[in-house]
């Protein structure tokens, strides 16, 4: 089979009788059944999947088909897709069904995407190497001792590993960015307010964002086109409908881009490789004729402790709603109503979650709110103004997607601070509501991919993706 980059390749082929969905997709299942070791799936939808590339191709036939017709996609494990289990990877919901479709699912089978399975993560997509899933790790393609990243691990690791043609993951933190920068994947968050996250098991409500992981710009652009615009059971959405990506690239233009002096500032915090990249991209930016400036940034040091509390605070709200009650896990030790509680929770939360839902809580309590997050919320706001200012002169923030490449497992397990510094570049967009995207733009002497990241001004992705597209040379 051939190997297919953008979604139009596929359509062209389809069209031109060389291939068709039913193919494609007896394709996409043996791969997956060969490369079970990467533990990227958590469920396939095999005859389901089957079946339903048989209508899209007898659509297709028909000339009634979708804009997606051709795409076979995986979904990470949070979200909801009517009469199908989904569990955020944790025990706490093992065996349940969703009630109702996503709107992101919604408009992937409205286009006849075809969804051919639930993608592993990080428990409740709270951690960044794919360590947390109740399910065991997933394993980067790449080199199968390493971590795929997190907690979209397994959107990252099925695009790269050619077990699908896309993914969508969420991301909070990152989520997204960095597992595409570990597997060498395009990896897009939209602007917060730009994606409808109903559907969505949520973590932090104020940073949570759904977006493609794919192999093209072209492809991310075309799917964020679909699945984003205006929802009414979203009211976090911004009221404005979604812009046409795919249909207004923009190439080669010349950009002003920004680079935040304390990156490079830091330079013994981040990996040799990772910042040899960094440097030749931005000479590469130049030598093409684009302006390139270092600005002073000195908040970038609050991202990461900012981010942990407002996101850890929200995390304690949103997952109170598990309890061993109305649904899911249930702890069969449970005696009364507050054993009820307090074994299911203990039970079916991994260590990480219970750490984050502490902490946030912790944050929360008498006594603490105004000292950590009210004060969090305030370096927010500093962040997002700071953001802005330099958005309003330059086009774009350049900076490494991760300070590593994918490290082994185990490394970063014993000691939660260093994992949560992994995310010291990217927390930074989800604090801000701005939109950013990972691009696959090199390799480690060893073959580890290294992803470079973008940021735009919200409601800016035309702009991104036009120059992630010109960086790729699509």
């Amino acid at each position: 089979m051939k190997k297919y980059t953008t979604i139009s390749q596929i359509q062209t082929d389809i069209q031109n009788k060389e291939t068709s969905v039913l193919e494609l997709t007896k394709h996409y299942l043996q791969n997956i059944n060969q490369n079970q070791h990467l533990n990227a799936f958590l469920e396939v939808f095999e005859d389901e999947a089957l079946m339903q590339a048989q209508h899209i191709d007898e659509k297709i036939k028909n000339g009634t088909s979708g804009r997606l017709a051709g795409l076979v996609i995986g979904i990470k494990d949070n979200i909801a897709y009517k009469d199908h289990r989904f569990s955020a990877s944790s025990r706490i919901l093992e065996g349940f069904k969703s009630l109702y479709n996503a709107t992101v699912v919604e408009r992937l089978l409205a286009q006849d995407a075809l969804i051919i399975g639930r993608l592993n993560c990080d428990e409740f997509a709270m951690g960044s190497s794919n360590e947390n899933s109740a399910f065991g790790n997933v394993l980067n393609p790449s080199d199968n001792g390493c971590v795929a990243g997190g907690s979209s691990g397994g959107s990252a690791a099925a695009v790269a590993a050619g077990l699908c043609h896309a993914s969508l993951g969420t991301d909070t933190g990152g989520s997204i960015r960095q597992p595409a920068a570990f597997c060498g994947v395009v990896g897009f968050k939209p602007s917060y307010g730009r994606v409808s996250r109903w559907g969505i098991i949520a973590y932090g409500s104020s940073f949570d964002q759904v977006g493609p992981l794919t192999h093209s710009v072209e492809d991310a652009a075309l799917i964020t086109e679909i699945i984003g615009g205006m929802d009414q059971n979203d009211a976090t959405l911004a009221q404005k409908p979604n812009e046409h990506y795919s249909q207004n690239f923009n190439p080669n233009k010349k950009y002003k881009i920004a680079t935040l002096k304390s990156v490079l500032d830091n330079q013994s915090a981040i990996d040799p490789e990772v910042l040899a990249h960094y440097q030749q991209k931005i000479n590469d930016f130049k030598a093409q004729g684009h302006s390139v400036v270092e600005v002073d940034f000195d908040l970038l040091k609050y991202a990461v402790p900012t981010y942990y509390l407002l996101a850890t605070a929200e995390a304690s709200s949103n997952l109170s709603r598990y309890g061993g009650v109305l649904y899911g896990y249930r702890s069969p030790n449970a005696k009364d109503l507050e054993t009820t509680y307090k074994k299911s929770r203990s039970e079916g939360f991994g260590i990480e979650v219970q750490r984050r839902i502490m902490m946030g809580t912790f944050v929360l309590s008498e006594g603490y709110y105004d000292a950590y997050y009210a004060k969090a919320q305030k370096v927010r706001r500093l962040l997002q103004d700071e953001c802005k200012k330099i958005v309003s002169e330059y086009d774009f923030i350049f900076l490494p997607t991760a300070p590593t490449p994918a490290f082994k497992f185990g490394n970063n397990t014993t000691d939660p601070i260093k994992t949560y510094l992994e995310d010291i570049f990217t927390v930074l967009a989800n604090l801000v509501g701005m939109p950013a995207i990972s691009l696959p733009t090199g390799k480690t002497k060893n073959g580890l991919p290294m992803g470079m990241q973008l940021m735009a001004n919200t409601f800016e992705e035309q702009k991104l993706l036009n120059f992630s597209r010109d960086i790729l040379g699509e």
